[in-house]
């Protein structure tokens, strides 16, 4: 083959890896969202348990200032828990595992939160990285027909920006 050829496959090879790393990211993402939806389900049933919504549960000064009177000690609400018992075993099947536990309710919401916040950023990196990729292979000219340049840029540089409410 002469020069130009071994050139054109070096590329096509770059592109295709490319390509499949993409997909793959994109799987990933999916399959992030997946449990990312079991969590939330998981921790509206919990709550739902506690008969507590995130807004429900009262906030720990006003807690504290009711159980002055009757207690000198100040007590500690979860906004999950609020007045459910915290130590009342719930059945938790861990995330990432196979493995059912009967845990404490906090100790499983507790569980449950941090593998949301974890999945969410690992969700966002993800997202970034899908970008730049669909940008790269972009820029390389093989989604000219689907996604033009212009926009797929305007994907990679979008970023959210918090809402300005104006004020009366």
């Amino acid at each position: 083959m002469n020069e130009i050829m071994k050139q054109y496959q070096q590329g096509l090879v770059e592109v295709e890896m490319e390509a499949e790393n993409l997909l793959l990211a994109r799987h990933q993402l999916v399959e992030n969202d997946r449990v990312r939806q079991g969590n939330r389900e998981a921790l509206t049933a919990i709550r739902k348990r506690a008969q507590t919504t995130k807004t429900s549960v009262p906030l720990p000064f006003e807690s504290i200032m009711r159980d002055v009177e009757s207690r000198p000690r100040v007590k500690e609400v979860c906004t999950t828990c609020g007045d459910h018992d915290s130590k009342e075993k719930t059945w938790l099947m861990f995330p990432g595992t196979d493995l059912f536990a009967s845990i404490p309710f906090h100790a499983a919401h507790t569980i449950l939160e941090k593998d949301q916040t974890h999945i969410d950023y690992e969700s966002k990196k993800l997202q970034s990285y899908v970008k730049e990729k669909s940008f790269s292979i972009s820029e390389k000219g093989v989604l000219a027909d689907t996604i033009g340049p212009g926009v797929l840029r305007a994907l990679v540089t979008l970023t959210d920006k918090p809402k300005i409410e104006e004020e009366d």
